[in-house]
């Protein structure tokens, strides 16, 4: 019997490398940005560091735009002639349409597609979608990758500390009023990405405390969880980054580290030199 013919899909907020993606044939749908009302592709017609270096010096409008369906209409039809079916993991649907665009367009191109609403995005999708890939590979099949890749959804960890609110405040995310207040009191949101939306998790004075208080999450899962690895997600901010990958790696020598560039698309919202931390409770 055949092995089938699986494409695996997904978005530029996965953060996969140049090099996992060849590697494994990923089709992977840029999201885009606008910049002053110019359209950008994010990782083909800017990168996040340039995206960032904009961010810090330039004035004006910083925002997101949805996906077009073209995109994925584009991609299913090439695919269709190539692949017995697709596997698409994606961005959390409550933060960005591509979810919706992927399915519609399948549908449209009449193209088999397993489709995942990651309801995360950053590292905790790239780590779904390595995950789904290894699966395959040890005999799965589709509906069994999908369905242990939908359980591990409530494992996923991802928190954000804006190093100011000056872009979730652009962004109509918090007040006028709120800005001030935070700027005066030196007020760190901590955001975490739950059930798929943006939710302030708590609020601590500097950013030292808040720093702390993602370690400590960190602390109360391995209580009870195994994690292999974290994720240091940070929005241009290499020596911040280094800092508390050097304090992780001292705090807990037997977990892996990475860096990771913040996606563009969430930096829209969150600004230049945020930090945060990702892992995925196995």
């Amino acid at each position: 019997m055949n092995q089938a013919k699986i494409a695996w899909i997904t978005d530029t907020t996965a953060s996969l490398s140049k090099e996992f993606i060849e590697q494994h044939h990923i089709h992977v749908i840029p999201l885009h940005v606008v910049i002053n009302d110019q359209f950008y592709k994010e990782t083909i017609d800017i990168s996040e560091q340039e995206f960032y270096d904009r961010m810090k010096k330039e004035e004006g409008k910083f925002q997101t735009c949805q996906t077009a369906i073209a995109d994925f209409v584009d991609l299913y039809k090439e695919l269709k002639e190539n692949y017995d079916f697709g596997i698409a993991i994606h961005a959390s649907s409550l933060l960005t349409g591509t979810y919706q665009a992927s399915v519609m367009a399948a549908e449209m191109e009449d193209f088999k597609l397993f489709a995942i609403d990651s309801q995360t995005g950053s590292y905790p999708l790239s780590f779904l979608i390595k995950k789904g890939i290894e699966l395959t590979e040890q005999g799965l099949d589709a509906s069994e990758v999908v369905g242990q890749l939908n359980a591990l959804r409530n494992h996923t960890r991802l928190y954000l500390v804006p190093s100011n609110l000056d872009q979730l405040h652009k962004s109509g995310r918090v007040s006028g009023s709120q800005k001030l207040i935070a700027s005066l009191f030196n007020i760190k949101p901590i955001l975490s990405i739950e059930d798929g939306a943006a939710k302030i998790k708590d609020k601590v004075r500097t950013e030292k405390k808040a720093l702390a208080w993602l370690v400590n999450k960190l602390k109360e899962d391995l209580e009870t969880k195994s994690v292999q690895k974290v994720a240091i997600v940070h929005a241009n901010d290499l020596n911040k980054a280094a800092e508390l990958e050097k304090y992780l790696n001292e705090t807990f020598p037997t977990i892996e580290t990475e860096k990771l560039m913040l996606i563009t698309v969430a930096g829209v919202h969150t600004g230049v030199g945020t930090l945060g931390l990702s892992w995925v409770c196995e």
